[in-house]
């Protein structure tokens, strides 16, 4: 399969915007990324990394970054137990302090990872964290990333490349049962 890059990025910054138009994430919220490049390329996860495809997807992800606000953590692959590499910044900001000794490299964490890892400003690998949305390129299997509730988002964009797109948002969960109320009464009055 011969992939133009600058589609992979354009692709990608769309499918964010579908994400953020349904999400409305907030600075400081934190978003997983699930990416295998070698399904993005067409072959089977875990064979076939491209540094020229996490090139082209970070820049579609750092741009949404600056203009959100949010933090990124990018999965690394099964090598590294899906391990996340994040912001040291971010993480101290959430007290995440579940910090792992390991440094992805694209056999052994992922391309994608990999190259995150090379281009933050100060990264650290986190053994586990609770993202309040996803986007998963390829089915790199980000849920245990999530909050406990997870919501599916619908794109346009359906895939990356030839890898298939899932994105994802977290809410609270509802609790309460039948006379519970998720939403405060427009009238001022709570309880009588």
């Amino acid at each position: 399969m011969s992939l133009e890059t600058t589609t992979l990025t354009e692709d990608l910054s769309s499918a964010l915007a579908d994400l953020q138009e349904q999400a409305s994430f907030r600075p400081g919220q934190i978003l997983a990324v699930g990416t295998s490049t070698s399904e993005v390329k067409g072959e089977r996860i875990g064979t076939a990394g491209a540094t020229e495809i996490a090139a082209a997807l970070w820049e579609a992800l750092e741009s949404f970054r600056q203009n959100t606000g949010i933090h990124l953590a990018f999965q690394c692959c099964e090598h590294l137990n899906r391990a996340l590499v994040i912001e040291e910044s971010a993480a101290s900001e959430w007290r995440l302090e579940n910090q792992v000794s390991a440094v992805p490299v694209p056999k052994a964490g992922g391309s994608m990872a990999a190259y995150a890892y090379r281009h933050m400003k100060n990264p650290v690998v986190l053994e586990d964290i609770k993202a309040h949305g996803g986007i998963d390129i390829g089915d790199t299997l980000i849920g245990m990333h999530l909050r406990p509730v997870a919501v599916p988002v619908r794109s346009r964009i359906k895939a990356i490349g030839a890898a298939h797109l899932t994105l994802a948002r977290t809410r609270p969960k509802l609790i309460g049962g039948e006379r519970a109320v998720y939403q405060s009464p427009t009238d001022g009055t709570f309880c009588e």
